[in-house]
Parts: structure tokens; C-alpha cells; sequence
């Protein structure tokens, strides 16, 4: 049966589970491609199906390996599950460098899983700009489970913590000292953390080190659990998913998840306008008669930016 070509039909199959029909969605928004727009509009009602978890830490810690056993584990107990895999860009075609989605092959075949791979594109903060948009079509797909694992980040790449309900910082053994994880802003947003590849020597003492950051730190509500891992057995990736479910019936209670779902709609908001005003600032550069004496360095930016910006509020 052809796919719908019109943006309604095309989200109403999405609603329907059609994944030929969510492949699609999401590669048009993704895109930027004509119909986009009105794809969002059609799918986007507030409403929440998935609880999202982000999957986030340094390069080379596991993150993949580590989701695709988490798949597995949610699998078996008979839900479906959504992973949006955030891979880092080709410096030729702009595309996602699918280094996340080998790694998930084994379930390449199951009905109940569907795994894209999203490219950067540039973006900081170890998403993409178009994630949020693929995460709303995805979670009118129905998924109870949407794993959003971001590409490689550092200290102050944050960003998945407004876009998931639930953040796993994935470390290794010997990750820094104790001043340096003390400073590190990816603990900060860490709701569960994982020292994976711990068969390794150190993983102890990189345990015993988040123990201290998470004493010295400001109270939280939710004390967030450190699991050891090795996701290349298995071995801890059933201790993580049930702390997932706890931190997950945390956030039911006193209305928690909804407030922090109502920051991230606001987030999203304000990214969405801020790329909507930036779409707009680079039209008024592309016309404006102060560009050309920018280029040639005769004007300064910011005088020329000023001007531009008079007439835009005079207009």
C-alpha cells in the first residue's frame, strides 16, 4: 500500500503505528522538507505517551552498546520501544555517521523496536536541532519507551537533560578525579548513573568517587543510584532498567514529570523561536545595504546591526 503523501494522512498513519508512514515524518522534518511544518502541527497535542530517557556520556564510554542491551531488557517485558540515536555528522554529505545503528542491528527484525539515527549537523549540546520535532512524532507513535542517545559530550553539553524525563550519564573506570567530577556539568543533570565496563580495574574507585560528588552536592529530592555495568554481557544492564522505573515512579508523584514537561515544552518554545528569528536575521543580512560595507570591513557589525534592526521596528 502506497504511503500518504498529503502531511494529515501522514500523521494519521503515524498515530495508526504504521512505521513505514514514521520513517517518513521524521526524515521530512528532519529535513526541513516541504509538509513539515503542518506533520509537527498534525501530531503535536500535549499529550505524553513515552516516558523519555536519555542515554549520555563521553565518547568511547558505551553509550550504544549500552542501549542496544537496554532494548533487549525492555523487550522482554513485552513493550515497545523508540531510540533516536544522535550520531555525529559527515563532514561531506552533512548525514548521520551510523556508528549507533550498527550497533543495534539484533533488532533490526522486531515489530516492537524502531531505531533512527539523526545526524548532529553541527548542533552543540549532543543533540540535534530537528530532535525535538522527531521526539514529538515519535511519541505519537505511542512508544511507552523513547531512549534518546546523544552523541559524545563534554562538560557543558547538557541540553538532553530538558529533553528527557529520565538522564543516564554513562562514565568508565578511571573517568577524571575527584575535583574534575566535581566540576563536571553532565553529573550535574545525572539522574541515574552508570560506571560501565566495570570488569575493568578502577571501577570501585570511579564508583566511590560519584559518591562523594553526589554527598557534597546539593540535596535533591531524588538521590540518583550509580549502577555498574558491562554492556557487552549484559551484566547490570537489569539493575539499570529497574532504577529507571524507580526514578520514572518518582516523577509521578506530587505531579513532578508534569512540571518538568511543562519546562521542556517551554524550552522548546523558545528554541523554536530563537531559530524562527534567526531564519529571519539571516534574510535581513541577505538584503540589507549595510551588508556589503560589513564585508568589505568598512562598517562594523554591530553598528550595521543596530541600523537593520531600527528599520525592523520602524517597519
Amino acid at each position: 500500500m502506497p504511503l500518504p503523501t498529503d502531511p494529515a494522512s501522514l500523521a494519521a498513519a503515524v498515530a495508526a503505528g504504521d512505521r513505514r508512514a514514521l520513517a517518513r515524518a521524521i526524515s521530512i522534518v528532519e529535513d526541513h522538507r516541504p509538509g513539515a511544518p503542518e506533520i509537527v502541527a498534525a501530531v503535536y497535542s500535549g499529550a505524553v505517551h513515552g516516558h523519555r530517557v536519555g542515554i549520555t556520556g563521553a565518547p568511547g564510554a558505551g553509550k550504544s552498546t549500552l542501549t542496544d542491551r537496554l532494548i533487549a531488557v525492555v523487550r522482554r517485558s513485552g513493550e515497545e520501544v523508540a531510540v533516536l540515536a544522535i550520531d555525529p555528522s559527515s563532514p561531506f554529505s552533512g548525514g548521520a555517521v551510523l556508528g549507533d545503528r550498527v550497533r543495534m542491528q539484533d533488532h533490526v527484525d522486531d515489530p516492537g523496536v524502531f531505531v533512527r539515527s539523526m545526524a548532529s549537523r553541527g548542533h552543540l549540546g549532543g543533540l540535534s536541532a530537528a530532535a525535538p520535532k522527531a521526539l514529538a512524532v515519535l511519541d505519537a507513535a505511542g512508544f511507552p519507551w523513547l531512549v534518546v542517545e546523544t552523541v559524545g559530550v563534554g562538560q557543558d553539553e547538557v541540553e538532553i537533560a530538558g529533553a528527557a524525563d529520565t538522564t543516564v550519564v554513562v562514565l568508565n573506570p578511571g573517568w577524571g578525579d575527584g575535583i574534575q567530577a566535581a566540576k563536571a556539568g553532565i553529573l550535574e543533570i545525572g539522574d541515574v548513573f552508570v560506571v560501565n565496563k566495570s570488569d575493568r580495574t578502577g571501577a570501585d574507585d570511579t564508583v566511590n568517587d560519584l559518591h562523594t560528588m553526589l554527598t557534597m552536592g546539593p540535596q535533591r529530592p531524588w538521590t540518583p543510584p550509580i549502577v555498574k555495568t558491562v554492556a557487552a554481557t549484559g551484566e547490570g544492564v537489569d539493575e539499570l532498567v529497574d532504577a529507571l522505573g524507580r526514578h520514572r515512579a518518582h516523577l509521578a508523584e506530587g505531579g513532578r514529570i508534569e512540571a518538568h514537561r511543562r519546562e521542556r515544552r517551554r524550552a522548546d518554545l523558545v528554541g523554536a523561536l530563537a531559530a524562527e528569528l534567526e531564519r529571519r536575521a539571516r534574510a535581513l543580512v541577505a538584503e540589507a545595504a549595510e551588508t556589503a560595507a560589513v564585508d568589505d570591513g568598512t562598517l562594523d557589525p554591530w553598528t550595521a546591526a543596530a541600523r537593520i534592526a531600527a528599520r525592523t521596528s520602524d517597519g
